[in-house]
């Protein structure tokens, strides 16, 4: 049985490095309508743009998007849903996914999938997805988060460093994935529990979170259990860039060609 589940999008305008982002147009379209219509494919129950910004917002409207005003104080999108679950008076046992506005390549399937983690794994707060890394080079990425599970597949750790470190493989400088056990890359989209998102906005950062600039380390920090499915498909790349934007929008254009 399908589990119910509220999906929402929080979208910002600033960007330091480009700002609009989620209006930015991808092959005549704003990229937040591309995720919104990802997220109205996946089975959730109700969609929310969450946002503080009136631009946002009256583009959202016009695409048919349920839109939650927020506060422009909000350091992270986990504490504007905080607040959207408080606005919108949702009860503690919501499961709530957050995807995000700059995720235009976000598959359906992903969304449903975290929910559906989360709604099984009883002593989560959090679920969450990653994939198989299958080159060197992004296993020493910093750019790349890395995680790694125990055996029931609960987060151990999180980090922009390669881990699991494999000690003889590596101790001579080389490049190389570890032998036995599969690296793991981090997939940015989170279910979470209502009751969660309450306790987060009271929960102060951590040095860890503080080290890394990884947002999840605080919530384990605070004692808090991350589920880590593997993903059932590969997502493709989020935009951060002017080069995401462009190499997003041709990978879009591919795909209409394909479906014509």
């Amino acid at each position: 049985m399908k589990r119910s589940y509220k999906v929402v999008i929080p979208a910002r305008y600033a960007s330091s490095r480009l700002p609009g982002k989620p209006l930015r147009e991808l092959c005549g379209k704003p990229m937040l309508q591309y995720v919104f219509e990802a997220a109205s494919q996946s089975g959730a129950e109700q969609i929310v743009v969450a946002t503080d910004d009136q631009r946002i917002a009256s583009v959202a409207h016009d695409f048919g998007a349920d839109v939650c005003m927020t506060s422009p104080e909000h350091a992270s999108g986990t504490d504007r849903l905080g607040e959207v679950l408080d606005i919108r008076d949702w009860p503690d046992e919501t499961l709530v996914v957050n995807v995000q506005g700059d995720e235009p390549l976000m598959p359906p399937a992903l969304i449903e999938q975290v929910a559906e983690n989360l709604a099984q794994s009883a002593d989560a707060s959090i679920a969450t997805l990653a994939t198989p890394l299958v080159a060197a080079g992004e296993f020493f990425d910093s750019n790349v988060v890395k995680v790694v599970t125990d055996r029931d597949a609960n987060a151990l750790y999180f980090s922009r460093a390669p881990i699991p470190w494999d000690r003889e493989l590596l101790r001579d400088g080389q490049q190389a994935l570890p032998v036995g056990i599969v690296a793991l890359r981090h997939i940015g989209i989170y279910a979470y529990r209502g009751a969660y998102l309450r306790r987060y906005r009271q929960m102060r950062s951590c040095p860890l979170e503080q080290t890394e600039q990884l947002e999840q380390l605080r919530a384990m920090w605070y004692g808090e259990r991350i589920h880590v499915g593997l993903a059932s498909q590969r997502p493709g790349p989020g935009v951060d860039t002017e080069g995401d934007l462009r190499l997003v929008e041709d990978l879009l254009r591919g795909r209409a060609q394909g479906e014509a």
